[in-house]
């Protein structure tokens, strides 16, 4: 699903944890860097689960369900 935004057409991101949609340039939940991609994410709790065990959830290994 495409989300438009205010200005410019900037596709949103999916948190990696849950899965929602996020506004790149104002993500809620701030954005953290693990290897050379940025994750973006709807909440800081979504961002702490990812920062302690990011492998886990990028292999869908674990997902937290929204």
């Amino acid at each position: 699903m495409r989300i438009p935004f205010l200005s410019g057409e900037r596709e949103p991101a999916s948190d990696p944890v849950c899965g929602m949609s996020v506004d790149t340039r104002r993500p809620p939940g701030g954005k953290w860097k693990h290897g050379r991609q940025t994750y973006y994410f709807c909440g800081p709790g979504c961002n702490r689960a990812f920062q302690k065990e990011p492998d886990a959830y990028l292999s869908g290994e674990k997902k937290i369900e929204m």
